[in-house]
C-alpha cells in the first residue's frame, strides 16, 4: 500500500494515522462537556482529560488490532484556564489499554473510557472502564472495567437518561449497551448487537478526485454510537457496510430493537465514520472517512432523509 509523501508515517495504517492526528480535535466535546458540568463559579479546577494509545509494543504485538504503538501513557489530566482555556498538565492516570474515547457524565463526575485492545482475559474482547473524578483535584480513581461486548472499543456515549453507556466496537463489528449502576460502576452488558451484511467496495464510489482512501472494508466495523436528544432512538454507524442503523432504545431494559426503516445506506464504499445531532434535533450530519464528504439528513425521531 503506497501512500502520497508526507501524508502517513511509514508502518501506520491510513485509519491509525486518521485516529491519531484527531485525538485532540476529539476531545473538544468532551471538553465542552466538562465546562457545562463545571461553572466558574464551582469548586475546584477545571479539568480536561485527553485518551490516548497507550499500548506498549509488546502487548501490540500479541494483539489483532491494527494501532502502531501509542506515544500516550494512559488518560492525561489538564488543568485549563477559564480565562484564556490555557491547557497545564496535571498528571496522568496510567494505562496500557489504549484508552482512546472519553465520556463525561452530566453532573462532571465519572468518566468512562474505550479501552480499544481486543484481549479481555482469554476472550477476543476489549474492555471498559468507569472513574470516579475527584473534584478536588480531577485525580481519577478507577471503578472497575467490564467486558465491551466486541473487540477493538473505538467509542463511548452517554444515553441521554445517565443510566446507560453506549459503546462501539469496530474490530468486533458490535455494539453494546452497558448499565451504569448507582455508584458509578459498569454492569455487564444488557443488550449486545453484532453488525451483519454485504461489505462495501475497497474504494469509494463517491469519492472526491484523486482521494487515494480505501480501508475499512474488510468486514463490519461499528464506529460510533450515540442515542438521539430523545433518548428513545440510537443510531450507529458501520464504515464497512456503509450504513447507519437505526435503533428503538428501552430505557428500561436497555434494549436495542431495530427501527422501521432499520438503516439508510451512503454511496458504497464512502466509510461513514461519525455523525453529529445539530442543535435544534432535526438536522444530522454524516461524515465519510474513504468518500472524504459530509452529508446532511432531515431527522424526525429515528427516520432520516438525505438532503443532497
Amino acid at each position: 500500500m503506497q501512500h502520497p509523501p508526507n501524508r502517513i508515517p511509514p508502518g501506520a495504517s491510513r485509519r491509525s494515522f486518521l485516529k491519531a492526528s484527531s485525538a485532540l480535535a476529539a476531545g473538544a466535546p468532551l471538553l465542552r462537556g466538562l465546562i457545562e458540568a463545571q461553572s466558574p463559579e464551582a469548586k475546584g479546577p477545571l479539568m480536561a482529560y485527553v485518551g490516548t494509545f497507550s499500548s506498549p509494543l509488546r502487548d501490540v504485538l500479541l494483539t489483532q488490532v491494527d494501532l502502531p504503538p501509542g506515544n500516550g501513557q494512559g488518560i492525561h489530566r489538564f488543568e485549563v484556564n477559564r480565562t484564556t482555556g490555557a491547557l497545564t498538565p496535571r498528571g496522568v492516570y496510567e494505562s496500557g489499554t489504549s484508552p482512546s474515547c472519553l465520556a463525561l457524565n452530566a453532573a462532571g463526575n465519572r468518566l468512562y473510557s474505550a479501552n480499544e485492545t481486543d484481549r479481555a482475559g482469554d476472550e477476543n474482547e476489549g474492555t471498559v472502564s468507569a472513574f470516579a473524578i475527584n473534584r478536588a483535584d480531577g485525580q481519577l480513581k478507577l471503578l472497575n472495567s467490564v467486558r465491551s461486548g466486541g473487540a477493538g472499543p473505538t467509542y463511548v456515549s452517554m444515553h441521554p437518561s445517565g443510566r446507560f453507556l453506549l459503546v462501539a466496537n469496530y474490530f468486533g463489528g458490535s455494539v453494546a449497551v452497558l448499565p451504569i449502576l448507582s455508584d458509578g460502576r459498569l454492569g455487564v452488558a444488557a443488550d449486545i448487537k453484532k453488525d451483519a451484511g454485504e461489505l462495501g467496495p475497497t474504494r469509494a464510489t463517491n469519492a472526491p478526485p484523486g482521494s487515494f482512501a480505501f480501508s475499512g472494508h474488510d468486514r463490519t466495523h461499528a464506529h460510533m454510537i450515540q442515542a438521539d436528544p430523545s433518548g428513545r432512538f440510537v443510531l450507529h454507524v458501520d464504515l464497512g457496510l456503509d450504513r447507519i442503523l437505526i435503533w428503538k432504545f428501552d430505557d428500561q431494559k436497555g434494549a436495542l430493537t431495530p427501527d422501521d426503516p432499520a438503516a439508510v445506506s451512503l454511496p458504497p464504499g464512502d466509510g461513514p465514520r461519525h455523525f453529529h445531532f445539530h442543535p435544534n434535533g432535526r438536522w444530522l450530519y454524516s461524515i465519510q472517512e474513504e468518500g472524504s464528504n459530509i452529508v446532511l439528513f432531515d431527522y424526525d425521531s429515528g427516520f432520516l432523509r438525505n438532503q443532497r
